[in-house]
């Protein structure tokens, strides 16, 4: 009887999944087109005030209060409240700025403090760099500030870029979210088993492959982070190894006034082993080292909210 009723228990939530996914995607798609009809800025402000009060009463406020503690042990409890307050705010601001992806990059070299989006004269120069060199080049990103913007600052600079991109589980989000992404984000390259070899296609035909590196990878290689291990998505490095290329990270910052600051780093160089060869570690490393300099200048603008340590 026992075996009947987990079987049965079995059936009805795989014949209810397909209703669940149809309503989230529905919702999602909803949700998306809906908010297009509105201001962004006040969207946004919306959306961050609605994303703090239910964000502090989820199981991932206290992943992000651990999280934030642990690295750093420095400040005070009140400080750490003020900055999971932000991480909260921020992610509510990303998703009401998602919907508007097709127009928010507003920049005029003539008229920058009219612009929405600020460019120092370096990142402009290494842009350049990177669009001139005739080389292909990898460049990463982190979930900092916009995370989906660092995509539009490469096609907005003219550099062929291609993406890789974490679909969503649920078709029809699938579909309006790709919608979205495809409007100025350069070719679009779903993670999966033949992500690396699409990826490595990219820069053998000297295109820009950018990706996010700052998640927790099971089967990773092991780098510091916050001076705590944990393990890295050892992709870039191993398609560094196939095509050697400049290597660069990108961060979208957001500033007061509702606006960003999109900032180009240095040529980060790789780390050789003994006999020359691009060590995966060591250049993970790295740019992991990268990241972790980012974000203890905004700790409010990362997201705290996952099990990056484990």
């Amino acid at each position: 009887m026992r075996r009947l009723l987990l079987r049965t228990k079995a059936g009805i939530r795989d014949a209810a999944k397909p209703l669940g996914d149809a309503a989230v995607g529905a919702l999602t798609t909803g949700l998306l087109r809906t908010t297009r009809y509105f201001d962004p800025i006040k969207t946004a402000n919306l959306f961050g005030r609605v994303s703090r009060f239910i964000g502090r009463r989820l199981r991932e406020d206290k992943i992000g209060r651990a999280n934030l503690t642990a690295a750093f042990p420095e400040k005070s409890p009140e400080e750490i409240e003020t900055i999971l307050a932000g991480v909260w705010d921020n992610i509510g601001r990303v998703g009401a700025e998602f919907a508007h992806l097709d127009h928010i990059w507003e920049h005029d070299p003539a008229h920058p403090e009219d612009s929405r989006i600020e460019i120092e004269p370096r990142t402009h120069e290494l842009f350049a760099q990177l669009r001139l060199d005739g080389k292909p080049a990898l460049i990463f990103a982190s979930h900092l500030g916009n995370w989906e913007l660092p995509a539009l600052a490469a096609v907005a600079h003219g550099l062929d870029a291609a993406i890789l991109y974490r679909r969503p589980n649920i078709a029809s989000a699938d579909r309006a979210v790709e919608k979205l992404r495809a409007v100025n984000m350069g070719t679009l390259i779903p993670a999966g088993r033949d992500a690396p070899f699409k990826l490595a296609e990219a820069l053998q035909k000297g295109q820009h492959v950018a990706m996010l590196v700052d998640q927790y990878l099971t089967n990773g290689v092991e780098v510091t982070f916050f001076g705590r291990k944990t393990k890295a998505n050892p992709m870039m490095a191993r398609l560094l190894r196939q095509v050697e290329c400049p290597v660069h990270g990108v961060r979208i910052i957001r500033l007061p006034g509702h606006r960003f600051r999109a900032e180009l780093s240095e040529e980060v160089k790789p780390v050789r082993d003994a006999a020359g060869q691009i060590d995966i570690r060591g250049t993970m490393q790295a740019i992991t080292s990268v990241v972790e300099g980012w974000i203890r200048e905004y700790p409010d603008q990362w997201l705290w909210l996952h099990r990056r340590w484990r």
